[in-house]
């Protein structure tokens, strides 16, 4: 699972999560409190059979901490499909549990639509990039 996220002196840490042949599908940071997950083009193909390893490195962690703020910048993403919408649920699932947040940004106009037909958009906040989802979150 990728992390990334502010040490004290304000440097960066990162990894990656390769759930696809050595492809890196997801990226997640921390920006202050709260969690970004980036995830690539590449789980625009995301199959079945790889759903519990991402799901072990993606999900599990928020399943673990108390009161998550996420936002899932879908700026690299223009599509996707039921495998991924899955994955998002069970994210979703993890931190409402535990009492946080999640929210999603930067949303293609072909997966904006996706969401709205799924009604997903009303379970989730939708914002136009990670800034606006960021500043959402602080505020809550």
């Amino acid at each position: 699972m990728a992390a990334k996220s502010r040490t004290p002196s304000g440097t960066t840490q990162e990894s990656k999560a390769g759930l696809q042949s050595g492809d890196d599908a997801f990226r997640v940071m921390q920006v202050g409190d709260i969690w970004v997950i980036v995830p690539s083009s590449e789980v625009e193909s995301l199959q079945w059979e790889l759903i519990e390893e991402a799901s072990e490195l993606l999900v599990a962690p928020f399943c673990r901490m108390e009161g998550p703020q996420v936002v899932v910048d879908l700026t690299d993403v223009d599509y996707f499909g039921s495998v991924f919408l899955s994955l998002l649920l069970r994210v979703e699932r993890c931190v409402r549990k535990t009492g946080g947040t999640m929210a999603v940004c930067g949303a293609s106009p072909r997966a904006r639509e996706l969401l709205r037909i799924t009604n997903l958009d009303t379970i989730w906040p939708i914002y136009e990039d990670r800034l606006e989802a960021l500043s959402a979150l602080r505020s809550d």
